[in-house]
């Protein structure tokens, strides 16, 4: 067959249409599963987003032709990315524990290191993580989240750097702006502003391992808030658990919070209820596949040492049946109250 038959395409472009809705509700219900994920492993990123992909780009998608065939004999089943999100982090470190958390909580159906591809055939260009992913089968959901077990949604991982260079290349490529006569030129500066980027991007990665080793100048303490600072706090916690990389900004105040719940008003508190831990139990009894980062390590040590009172917290309202599912991965592995095994 040469080409795709105009009814076919039709066809297919109308069940897309009908099916928007329900693609636009699922995909805002990917957007709130991943940043959960994200929140309660405590990773740093700057954001989170989807979209639902529009019925003009998925007409042109579904009308490809390959040496004269479709592209897409089933568009609806084989068009993966109706669904997409975009996850940006500060670091590039950080990409690969994104992409190790969604593996430990999502069904992987496809992972590409696009990144990594460029780089094996000696070139700098377009660096991203590209997953599709699914809710697990073998899991149990929410009402809310039971509704996106038939979908699966395409999730790109960058760096802030990656982001920008590849938003700009595809606004100044793919709209015809660049004539023929300065493309190659063009294409150089790409390139070599790709390879900037990379150094820059392992320049950050590094500036903040070094400050991850360095001792923090205390901040001064804000006499109306009984809370821990959020600064001495990271600092605190950078020093409790070495291996843990950073927690998002609003994370050490918001987890501070529930330590004045619990009536803890001080580093020297804190580490005394930490002194009855073995945090060390707690991080194998949780089997990440990613590397927690600091607040969360607080988290399960909290939740290890306070068992069901924690969950009656009011900061912890919003996820009791996560916490209720990690108490029961501890208790599970032999960990009792205290942290002890």
């Amino acid at each position: 067959m040469s080409g795709r038959d105009p009814q076919d395409l039709r066809a297919a472009v109308d069940a897309y249409v009908a099916r928007l809705p329900e693609l636009e509700v699922a995909t805002q219900g990917f957007v709130r599963l991943v940043t959960d994920l994200l929140d309660d492993a405590g990773v740093n990123y700057l954001s989170v987003s989807g979209r639902t992909k529009s019925v003009q780009s998925f007409a042109a998608k579904a009308g490809r032709t390959r040496d004269g065939r479709p592209v897409f004999l089933r568009p609806l089943a084989e068009i993966t990315d109706q669904i997409g999100l975009r996850v940006i982090t500060y670091v590039r470190d950080d990409v690969e524990i994104v992409a190790e958390l969604l593996a430990s909580s999502l069904a992987v159906l496809e992972d590409r290191d696009m990144g990594r591809e460029t780089a094996d055939q000696g070139a700098f260009g377009y660096a991203s993580r590209h997953l599709l992913v699914a809710v697990d089968a073998s899991r149990s959901l929410t009402p809310e989240r039971e509704l996106l077990r038939p979908y699966a949604a395409s999730v790109q991982v960058r760096t802030v750097l990656q982001h920008a260079w590849a938003e700009f290349e595809h606004d100044i490529r793919y709209k015809g702006t660049v004539p023929v006569e300065h493309a190659s030129d063009l294409n150089r500066r790409f390139t070599l502003a790709a390879g900037l980027l990379e150094l820059a991007d392992r320049e950050f990665s590094a500036i903040r391992d070094r400050l991850q080793a360095m001792p923090a100048v205390p901040a001064e303490p804000d006499g109306d808030d009984p809370r821990i600072g959020a600064q001495d706090l990271a600092t605190f916690l950078a020093g409790r658990f070495p291996g843990a990389g950073w927690s998002r900004t609003e994370h050490y105040g918001w987890i501070s919070g529930l330590l004045l719940e619990l009536g803890i008003t001080s580093l020297d508190e804190l580490g005394t209820q930490l002194s009855t831990v073995d945090t060390t139990a707690v991080n194998e009894a949780m089997g990440y596949r990613y590397p927690p980062a600091a607040v969360r390590r607080l988290d399960d040590a909290l939740l290890s040492l306070h068992g069901g009172d924690y969950l009656g917290l009011h900061g912890n309202a919003h996820r009791v049946e996560q916490l209720r599912e990690r108490l029961a991965t501890l208790r599970a592995a032999g960990v009792e109250p205290g942290g002890r095994p």
